[in-house]
């Protein structure tokens, strides 16, 4: 192959990596305001009761868990940049479901469509960013900075516009239209060229095997994702509860730790490849464990604001690691790895909030901030366990080796 083909290969990569990156930006802001906003919403506009909205945030879960495992498929034999665009035209159409909805039926089919989009969507763009992990290591932190760059944008923008209009409708239809661009950004970017349809390689593995292959990194994250959807949500409980602050006000606590999660990840990769994964893993949990523990005894909104700026620094070590080790276990079937791994975490993640809600309803705060701190200490432990048991090098590959055409 000529220099010249090989540099146009190179640019193709860079442009589609690129392209990933801004979509994960325009949609990652969206579904985590929604997220957010869907249950006061549904409260507040359907009049739905507690149970009912905990049953229209478990339908979006229920659908997107058992929708991923084949996107996954489809991101391994097919083109993954159709994929996430047509997920992130899905869950524009969702938005647009919520918005348009007067009952709870029709807010149930909007999340049924969220589910669908979300899987297709993210495990499509992970699956595009780990083509980058050969000459960038850092692939997976760079995708968290731009995903929470994305995430507190939509949050300040979003609850502005919210706080003016007294409105969910025109929050809902803009959360739409990012998608949208997001979409738009997708298919314009170029197709993965590699040798043959390298998504036809013949080498992908069954899920069942990419299952075998990567479980013990998915114990390790399910307690990970189990641990960090239990200290969210006990933290919003205590703020609503405890400080009696109102939708935005919680909001803006968690803020600066969005902010900080969007600066720290590639930062943090350098000290990653500097220490190694096991040293990292082992220090990031630590310093989780101890932000949650920490917060039994905070006393005001500020100081828990600033506290979760800290826990915002373990997670922004932990999470790109993970995500990278499991694209490194199984490279031929990356989009398998991504919709197993991404399933377990939802799972894990409404195993953990659901377990916090209980704990806080019937033991005290401290005890509850406690708990949640052992669990997340477990990582310490689970985390070097499951980077050994995969064979993956504790030190990631640097910008070394040459850029794969497409």
């Amino acid at each position: 192959m000529s220099t010249g083909a090989v540099s146009r290969g190179t640019e193709k990569a860079k442009r589609r990596h690129g392209a990933a990156l801004l979509a994960a930006g325009f949609t990652n802001g969206p579904a985590a305001l929604i997220d957010f906003l869907i249950p006061l919403w549904a409260g507040l506009a359907l009049g739905a009761e507690a149970a009912q909205i905990g049953l229209l945030v478990a339908a979006e879960l229920l659908v997107s868990v058992v929708v991923r495992p084949v996107a996954g498929r489809l991101a391994d034999t097919r083109e993954r940049r159709t994929l996430a665009g047509v997920g992130a035209l899905i869950y524009g159409l969702s938005c647009c479901g919520y918005a348009v909805a007067d009952s709870l039926a029709a807010a149930y089919a909007a999340a049924g469509l969220g589910g669908v989009g979300g899987a297709l969507l993210w495990v499509s763009l992970r699956a595009i960013v780990s083509e980058r992990l050969a000459v960038d290591s850092g692939a997976f932190a760079r995708l968290m900075s731009v995903q929470e760059t994305g995430t507190w944008v939509a949050f300040v923008a979003g609850l502005t516009l919210l706080g003016r209009t007294d409105l969910f409708e025109p929050v809902l239809l803009a959360c739409a239209g990012a998608c949208l661009i997001g979409a738009v950004m997708l298919f314009a970017s170029p197709s993965r060229t590699a040798p043959k349809d390298a998504g036809r390689s013949g080498r992908e593995m069954t899920t069942r095997a990419v299952t075998r292959r990567v479980r013990p990194m998915l114990i390790a994250s399910g307690a990970t994702a189990a641990a960090e959807a239990a200290v969210s949500i006990l933290l919003l409980l205590h703020l609503q509860r405890g400080f009696g602050l109102g939708v935005i006000e919680t909001a803006y606590v968690f803020l600066p730790g969005a902010v900080a999660l969007a600066v720290l990840p590639p930062l943090l990769h350098k000290v990653v490849v500097r220490t190694g994964r096991r040293r990292a893993v082992i220090a990031a949990s630590v310093a989780s464990a101890a932000f949650a523990a920490s917060l039994a005894w905070a006393s005001s909104p500020v100081m828990i604001a600033a506290l979760w700026i800290l826990s915002g620094l373990a997670w922004a070590v932990l999470m790109p690691i993970e995500q990278a080790v499991v694209a490194e276990a199984v490279p031929d079937s990356v989009g398998s790895a991504m919709g197993v791994y991404t399933a377990v975490g939802l799972l894990s993640a409404a195993a953990g909030a659901l377990a916090a809600g209980f704990v806080y309803d019937y033991v005290s705060w401290q005890a509850a901030c406690l708990v949640s701190a052992a669990m997340i200490l477990s990582g310490a432990v689970l985390g070097p366990w499951a980077l050994r048991r995969l064979g993956v090098d504790d030190i990631p590959m640097e910008d070394t080796v040459p850029a794969p055409p497409g």
